[in-house]
């Protein structure tokens, strides 16, 4: 088990914002942080503590310079998604990301919208995708959500499925859109089903608050999964200390 670290960006900035506010009506977005740090201070602490796969998400428009500044501060150790397509990615793999991370790029209209898969895989290769699978359960069961995270896909977040699609990406990142920002605890179910079926590395987001929170994600997972914490951590304005967050996961 991983601890991948985040680099959130909104208006230019690093916040940390409860995800499913983004876009709501009246445009009156949750923020549990809102750093005096740029972007880059984050990307050349997790440099230099050695922490790899992290991501920078681009939350909306105005946030390409902080992110190119964070990839060009920690070359060759973040990810970046966010508007990410096949036209653009190349740029910011250029710029140093390892991975682009896709989603509403490829579920287009409540459907794997295949024709795009198949032109970012062709433009970017399988090793360097990752695909967010941001989720949510309905009627018991995990689906893609997608436009802000208020739209449900039919695309079922199940074994099956994310056998057939670990054809097409290096990585899997999903996050538990009902606890993203809360700090309100893992969703043991997910991360325990998501363990029992991925085959290839897997990140999960949301939720985690403690280490007594990252002691029973290992143990319902059996290490097979990464963890991304954000809200809950002391370097964006939490309780948790990051400090102890990296030598628990080491």
């Amino acid at each position: 088990m991983k601890f991948r670290p985040c680099i959130d960006l909104h208006n230019g900035k690093v916040k940390q914002i409860v995800g499913e506010t983004l876009g709501a009506g009246g445009g009156h977005v949750v923020e549990n942080f809102v750093s005096e740090h740029s972007s880059e201070h984050y990307a050349s602490m997790f440099r230099r503590d050695g922490l790899t796969g992290g991501h920078v998400i681009m939350l909306g428009g105005g946030n390409e310079e902080a992110a190119l500044a964070a990839l060009r501060a920690y070359p060759g150790g973040l990810q970046i998604g966010g508007g990410i397509h096949a036209e653009n990615a190349a740029r910011y793999l250029d710029a140093g990301a390892t991975h682009v991370i896709v989603t509403s790029y490829i579920f287009r209209d409540g459907e794997l919208e295949m024709n795009n898969l198949n032109r970012i895989v062709s433009e970017v290769g399988k090793d360097r995708l990752v695909i967010d699978l941001s989720c949510k359960k309905r009627d018991g069961d995990w689906y893609v959500v997608t436009n802000q995270w208020k739209t449900f896909s039919e695309f079922r977040v199940n074994e099956a499925n994310l056998l057939e699609l670990a054809q097409y990406c290096d990585e899997y990142l999903v996050h538990a859109v009902d606890v993203e920002g809360k700090r309100t605890g893992i969703l043991a179910d997910l991360a325990e089903q998501l363990a029992a079926w991925v085959t290839i590395p897997t990140t999960y987001a949301g939720g985690a608050r403690s280490l007594e929170d990252l002691a029973l994600f290992k143990q319902i997972t059996g290490g097979k999964l990464d963890i991304t914490i954000g809200s809950a951590l002391d370097i964006f304005g939490g309780n948790l200390s990051y400090d102890e967050v990296v030598t628990y996961c080491r």
